[in-house]
């Protein structure tokens, strides 16, 4: 499938939604460049995210964010993954939705819970951001971010039961018929 004519693709979700397995995939059947913004942030840090949050603070890690996410917008030919806080400023979001498709994955909370325990990264990467944590933190921060991924959104593709494939090719399709 040939590579949407929009300037790059964002993916957007919770965290376990499938942004940084499906992301590498689509930049490589596009013959693209695959950004993911966290990963960004931690090299030019030198820590994890988790490490960043526990040490200096949420707010001090979603200024290192925006900065990462005004670099990144800068550039063409990209599937771009945001962490699942990204949409959470205005600046943000303006400049996501000015840099391309925005496709947001989803899948109901305790299936993000199941994904998020299965990966043994995750809790050494990326701490709780609620003091409940587990699924009471995962259908808050749903709830609280909904309204945003939805705004945002080109296109939503839920990936439940689908394996990251053939949530690529959702992707790839939705954005083969939208490119704008």
């Amino acid at each position: 499938m040939s590579a949407p004519g929009a300037r790059n693709v964002v993916l957007i979700g919770l965290r376990g939604c499938g942004k940084t397995s499906v992301g590498p995939l689509l930049a490589q059947r596009w013959n693209w460049h695959f950004t993911d913004t966290d990963a960004l942030i931690a090299a030019q840090q030198q820590r994890t995210i988790a490490d960043i949050i526990s040490t200096d603070g949420e707010p001090a890690f979603r200024l290192l964010e925006a900065d990462v996410i005004a670099d990144v917008v800068r550039g063409d030919q990209q599937v771009i993954s945001v962490g699942g806080g990204a949409v959470g400023g205005q600046r943000n979001r303006d400049l996501l939705h000015a840099a391309g498709i925005c496709v947001w994955l989803t899948a109901p909370p305790e299936t993000l819970l199941a994904r998020i325990q299965a990966d043994p990264q995750s809790a050494h990467q990326r701490p709780p951001l609620r003091a409940a944590g587990g699924l009471a933190e995962v259908r808050a921060l749903l709830q609280e971010r909904q309204p945003l991924y939805s705004s945002l959104a080109g296109h939503t593709i839920n990936t439940v039961g689908l394996s990251v494939e053939q949530v690529a090719d959702a992707v790839a399709a939705a954005c083969s018929t939208n490119p704008t």
